[in-house]
């Protein structure tokens, strides 16, 4: 048997500064075969606004880094990346590293560390089982070497988490200006098995509930064209909106746009009022009621403003998974390329305080949301 490797008493754990690439890259280089990030990433990471880069340092060496990504605009917190030289391993760096990105984590207000790692590297596994992680899913093929990788999270604060009772698949939007379908997709597939979210459903639902216009590019849906697809589709739909009038006007500078989305929305006001599966209430959505919406098991997906997340003022459909006393936990259909996987936008948790903010859009302070559920008779 080998004996074990005594802990260091001298290590260092610190912010990483530019000073820190060449040895950044030197233990990466050293600790991974595939997935690398070369000096161009460290420099970025150590400069990004909600990225905290940290290293292990012992007898003015560098052994160690941990890479920590902060969701801007949520209260979740990712763990990137994380290496220990191999011929310093076994020595409590890694928990040292793990310990000390929690603490920064939950110092920025996140309340979860999400991470994947993978699914054959059983002494990674065991360490973060250890530190609390449990694994909550799984991804197949997901690094450069084909291998899989297992998806874990602990809580890093305390939060009155609920359960999930009824779980929702998540489908990544295929186009720029799909969130709409991607979030009734969800709330569909979660409440029907027979709904299998792709994207020729995705572009059907897109040009049943389309606005023709947008700021920018194509339309996005509107709340009640999408109430109109999903009411094709078998569901009893309750939409909230806080207005009667034409939907996105302020962000289109073209009268002759302006005219024609005016258009559509007195056309799906028409095809909706027409159709007794479907309750418009024109007041302001509250919490209160997408919880009570919840509760009686409905799937529910809400317009956001992603400024929050992105800096960018654009409206963006979620589904709303489910809530509990500090959170909303939602879908977002569509993760940022540069800095969001697949694993980032699941049960994404966003603090009450924060999705208050989130949820209008625009000059007019729109807010809106919807709520499916299958008829009795189903």
């Amino acid at each position: 048997m080998t004996a074990a490797k005594p802990g260091l008493k001298a290590l260092t754990v610190r912010a990483a500064d530019q000073k820190d690439v060449d040895s950044l890259f030197e233990i990466e280089q050293a600790c991974f075969d595939s997935d690398r990030l070369n000096k161009r990433s460290f420099r970025r990471w150590i400069q990004a606004e909600h990225g905290e880069l940290w290293v292990a340092e012992y007898q003015a060496n560098t052994v160690g880094y941990g890479l920590l990504w902060c969701h801007r605009g949520t209260r979740l917190a990712r763990l990137y990346s994380m290496a220990v030289l191999p011929e310093m391993r076994g020595r409590g760096i890694a928990l040292s590293l793990l310990d000390k990105l929690e603490t920064v984590a939950a110092a920025h207000g996140r309340l979860f560390m999400r991470l994947e790692v993978a699914k054959d590297n059983q002494a990674a596994i065991q360490l973060y089982q250890a530190r609390g992680y449990r694994v909550f899913g799984e991804y197949v093929n997901y690094y450069e070497d084909h291998g899989d990788a297992l998806r874990m999270q602990k809580i890093i604060q305390h939060v009155d988490s609920g359960k999930i009772e009824r779980p929702t698949p998540w489908y990544q939007q295929t186009t720029d200006f799909t969130c709409g379908p991607a979030a009734i997709m969800m709330a569909m597939a979660s409440l029907k098995a027979n709904i299998v979210p792709d994207q020729t459903l995705e572009l059907d639902i897109w040009r049943e509930a389309t606005t023709i216009f947008m700021t920018s590019g194509l339309g996005g849906c509107h709340p009640l064209g999408l109430a109109i697809a999903a009411q094709k589709r078998g569901f009893d739909v309750s939409v909230y909106l806080n207005t009667k009038g034409a939907l996105f006007l302020d962000g289109v500078r073209s009268q002759h746009k302006k005219e024609i989305m005016a258009l559509v929305h007195e056309q799906f006001l028409q095809q909706a009022n027409e159709s007794s599966e479907i309750k418009i209430t024109y007041r302001d959505i509250t919490q209160q009621q997408i919880s009570r919406w919840l509760q009686k098991g409905y799937a529910v997906i809400a317009l956001i403003s992603t400024y929050r997340l992105d800096g960018k003022k654009t409206p963006h459909w979620v589904a709303i998974t489910h809530i509990d006393n500090r959170c909303f936990y939602v879908h977002d259909p569509d993760p940022d390329a540069l800095n969001q996987q697949a694993i980032d936008c699941q049960y994404l948790p966003i603090a009450r305080e924060d999705f208050s903010k989130m949820s209008t859009f625009g000059n007019s302070r729109l807010r809106t949301a919807l709520a499916l559920k299958l008829p009795r008779c189903q």
